[in-house]
């Protein structure tokens, strides 16, 4: 077993509809797509994440995770305020997490908001679930309180979203504080979500060994494909933007040599996904 610990899947317009709040109308990007790129690395298994132009409709990445048919996982998106009774039946067909996206503009028209953490975090506490955030440092080191002191496990997206911070500045200290935490675990992806190379594959070293120093066994690895286009792209709700063209097996291998330990990288991509996300780390 090897897992990409942040996906998405996504239907074609035609077929299922995006939420009028979106900003960039999202081409297609089929599972079938997603497992190939992965069969030649041995990724077989896959954490779907709800993107912000689906809103709190999750139908898409539930069909996805009954495909997958115990190889996935899903992080969904819903209104802490009316999550009604299905939530059981969507953790029965493999949702172990909830998102909150303090990021994405979209994700602002459908409750997705900063004031939404604590209220999600509750909620994922009843049902036994885990949290994920997605927002840029300064908006994550704004609920550094919250984060701290949560009784479950929460995962923060992208290394943060650290833009020009250092580790060792007082924002990335703050950040690795974090990660000390027993609970609190860092998504090793999307090393492109920078303003100067929208396209890189490159993991930015000094941050990659910051983590790993921190919290080797509370880090996973994700592709983010289909690679989602910049904010500054997004030409509103009824204009196509491409995802970024960005190599799936380059943006691996990088990540791979970047590590630079095979045993290491086995944990990244086996065992520290399958304690997280409830996986058996000896299927092969």
């Amino acid at each position: 077993m090897r897992c990409d610990s942040h996906v998405h899947v996504v239907a074609p317009i035609e077929d299922f509809p995006q939420i009028a709040g979106r900003t960039f109308l999202a081409q297609a990007a089929p599972l079938a797509t997603l497992v190939a790129n992965g069969a030649p690395f041995g990724i077989d298994h896959f954490v779907i994440t709800q993107p912000s132009f689906y809103g709190t409709d999750n139908t898409v990445l539930l069909e996805a995770l009954d495909e997958l048919a115990g190889r996935g996982r899903g992080v969904a998106v819903l209104d802490p305020t009316s999550a009604g009774s299905d939530l059981g039946a969507m953790k029965a067909r493999g949702v172990s997490g909830l998102r909150v996206n303090i990021y994405s503009p979209a994700a602002q028209n459908v409750g997705g908001g900063s004031d939404d953490l604590e209220a999600v975090t509750a909620l994922a506490t009843a049902n036994g679930m885990h949290v994920e955030v997605i927002a840029p440092l300064a908006l994550l080191l704004h609920h550094a309180d919250a984060i701290r002191v949560s009784e479950i496990p929460t995962v923060i997206d992208h290394y943060g979203l650290y833009g020009s911070a250092r580790p060792s500045s007082p924002e990335g200290r703050t950040l690795l504080s974090l990660l000390e935490r027993d609970h609190v675990w860092m998504k090793l992806s999307s090393p492109y979500r920078r303003a100067d190379n929208p396209l890189n594959v490159e993991p930015d070293r000094e941050w990659l060994q910051a983590c790993l120093a921190t919290a080797p066994e509370r880090c996973v690895w994700g592709s983010d494909w289909p690679h989602p286009p910049p904010h500054e792209q997004h030409g509103g709700p009824d204009a196509p933007a491409p995802w970024r063209a960005i190599s799936y097996a380059e943006l691996f291998e990088r990540f791979v040599q970047a590590v630079g330990d095979p045993d290491l990288t086995e944990r990244l991509l086996r065992d520290n996904p399958a304690r997280l996300y409830g996986f058996d780390a000896d299927t092969r």
